[in-house]
């Protein structure tokens, strides 16, 4: 397996697990039954502050595995896979990492530094492929 396959299952597995925080966090507060009810929207939410930023960066995590997924996949159909694209794909899963760490402990200036590495570490692999051809 290229090692931007193995970071891009890596990083996907991580995403899935994302969930569990807030929703152990609704069970504590609701109990299990609040836990597993759908939340409607605009209802007040019993979650804690940290609970909370744990489901944006959740969320956030979400929508840029998408862009890199997309940026992978791609990068191994055109054969394009180096120590370049490598370095980034692992840059990419430990500054998620970090970016949901940060996030959910609530610490605003490095959240943003963070985010833009696995922004950067994207956008290195995009370049990777577009200069390839």
């Amino acid at each position: 397996m290229k090692p931007e396959l193995f970071w891009l299952a890596l990083t996907a597995t991580m995403t899935g697990l994302f969930w569990i925080p807030y929703i152990l966090n609704r069970a504590m507060r609701s109990g299990l039954a609040g836990a597993l009810a759908t939340p409607m929207m605009g209802a007040p939410t019993a979650e804690a502050e940290w609970a909370q930023r744990s489901k944006r960066a959740h969320s956030n995590a979400v929508e840029n595995l998408v862009v890199f997924a997309a940026l992978v996949t791609v990068a191994q159909f055109a054969g394009v896979s180096n120590q370049v694209t490598a370095f980034a794909a692992a840059l990419y899963f430990w500054t998620r990492l970090g970016h949901f760490v940060v996030l959910t402990l609530g610490i605003p200036y490095l959240r943003t530094l963070i985010w833009t590495a696995s922004w950067v570490a994207e956008m290195i692999i995009a370049w990777q492929v577009l200069v390839a051809h």
